[in-house]
């Protein structure tokens, strides 16, 4: 495998705070640097927290979506959030949708699903990553990543690793206008290609190269075909 996904980056005003907040919604170890939750097992993925200091504008382009195993963990994952500092957030969703929609301290919007969710049964307690965008980046992924297309109809696509976990799921058009650089990203490693050969393959995928000011960097960032960054590192000595 060319890639792997070494963590989900998440940038955060307060880093350590919002490590805390996370750690305690998903039962997660926190390390020892006070800003990177432990991957739970090999078909899960580190989330580190970085500093920013830009304020949150608008949706983010991916967020969270949370699994249950009944109507009681639902309800106690939710309270769990809550008394952590979490809130409830309107983003125009149905009761009879049965999922709980809130954002942790600094906004970021995630869902808690109901138990029964037949597409996310079997992916682990984030059973998603659900994204905005088109049915062309979920291609992407799927050539970039080596994962199986795991659903693609209406435009709408998901991708999960062939040993499982969390799915990454994108809900086709129309896509909103992105506002300025993405809150979540990802950061990949090369398995066993060089960077040089793997940023080349990624290119030619439809990946562009960006600057956000990084200078002389070992790693390279880049962006999908939606315009979303991700950075993507050498493979570990």
């Amino acid at each position: 495998m060319p890639l792997e996904v070494d963590a989900l980056v998440i940038d955060a005003n307060d880093p350590q705070a919002l490590a805390r907040f996370w750690a305690g919604v998903l039962c997660r170890e926190l390390l020892e640097d006070g800003r990177t939750l432990r991957a739970p097992d090999a078909t899960a993925f580190p989330i580190r927290f970085d500093p920013t200091d830009a304020p949150k504008s608008g949706p983010n382009q991916m967020h969270f979506d949370l699994t249950s195993a009944s109507p009681e963990e639902q309800q106690e994952t939710v309270a769990r959030a809550i008394a952590l500092g979490g809130r409830h957030i309107d983003v125009g969703q149905r009761p009879e949708e049965g999922h709980v929609v809130l954002a942790d301290p600094e906004g970021n919007e995630f869902c808690v699903i109901e138990a029964g969710n037949a597409f996310l049964a079997g992916t682990g307690f984030i059973g998603a990553l659900s994204s905005d965008g088109t049915q062309q980046v979920g291609y992407f992924w799927s050539k970039a990543l080596e994962w199986p297309l795991v659903w693609d109809q209406d435009e709408e696509t998901a991708i999960q690793s062939p040993r499982g976990g969390t799915k990454i799921t994108w809900g086709g058009p129309p896509v909103r206008q992105k506002q300025g650089k993405n809150r979540l990203h990802l950061d990949l490693r090369t398995a066993d290609e060089s960077l040089d050969e793997e940023v080349e393959r990624l290119l030619a995928l439809g990946a562009t190269r960006l600057d956000l000011g990084q200078g002389d960097t070992a790693w390279a960032v880049l962006a999908d075909p939606d315009g979303n960054e991700f950075c993507v590192h050498p493979r570990k000595a």
